[in-house]
């Protein structure tokens, strides 16, 4: 009997000692699930903050790429012709080209002036019409040269042309009024480009002819563009002046 009851008593035990064993075992078991859970979550939050961290900065750089235009064509082109005279200028039109500019130190013709104002105001594309001969920078020489050459209905050649036309829709058109007419350059660009569907503005600085009627030669030239009746033309003793009446200008054309 007391065997008996020695040999129930160490069963008893060893199956408490294996129920407490389970026990244990499950606890951790529980304990080890709870970590890797709970390690996950840290791991998935960390991820997270991660990425919320960097979406600013890609959306960032997308709104910087979709706010820039500098990467997108230009749809304006301001194309000018320009000769800063190095002399002082009387009152003809012949000389509407030969007042000067001084801006930030640099001398500017009075068109490049107007042009550059035009520039700032619209984000649009400059060139300059220039021809392979360089007009004299003196008075009475270049009075000769325009002279001479609207005598002989010249088309001087030019040094560059625009590279691609089609690409924009108004097209600012400057040029000094010399002897009631256009320099002959802008005659050699008119006729060597199509503007055709497109707007056309001319500007002209001049000496109390303002246009001499080129907008109508300007639409001989180029019968299928628009040649806008508001253009600007102001005298070239108010050009130095004129930076914010160019500016209300442009904003009126509503472009």
């Amino acid at each position: 009997m007391i065997l008996l009851a020695a040999l129930t008593l160490s069963l008893a035990a060893c199956g408490n000692g294996a129920e407490t064993e389970t026990t244990q075992a499950a606890a951790e078991t529980e304990t080890t699930q709870a970590a890797g859970e709970t390690s996950a979550e840290a791991s998935e939050a960390v991820s997270e903050a991660a990425e919320e961290e960097a979406a600013p900065e890609s959306a960032q750089a997308e709104s910087a790429d979709g706010d820039g235009e500098s990467g997108e064509e230009s749809r304006v082109l301001i194309a000018y012709f320009s000769v800063p005279e190095d002399v002082e200028v009387d009152g003809t039109d012949a000389n509407s080209g030969a007042s000067v500019v001084v801006k930030d130190g640099e001398v500017l013709g009075n068109v490049q002036y107007m042009a550059q104002i035009i520039q700032e105001s619209t984000g649009g594309d400059l060139f300059r019409i220039e021809t392979v001969q360089q007009y004299p920078l003196d008075h009475d020489p270049l009075v000769d040269q325009a002279a001479a050459e609207q005598d002989e209905n010249a088309r001087p050649e030019l040094t560059a042309q625009v590279e691609d036309p089609s690409q924009y829709d108004v097209v600012f058109l400057g040029y000094p009024n010399w002897w009631g007419d256009m320099p002959m350059a802008l005659y050699t660009f008119l006729e060597e480009n199509d503007f055709s569907g497109k707007t056309i503005i001319p500007f002209c600085p001049h000496g109390g002819s303002r246009f001499s009627r080129t907008e109508q030669t300007i639409a001989e030239l180029q019968p299928g563009a628009e040649v806008s009746e508001n253009g600007l033309t102001i005298s070239r003793n108010d050009v130095a002046g004129c930076e914010e009446e160019v500016k209300a200008w442009v904003e009126s054309l509503g472009l």
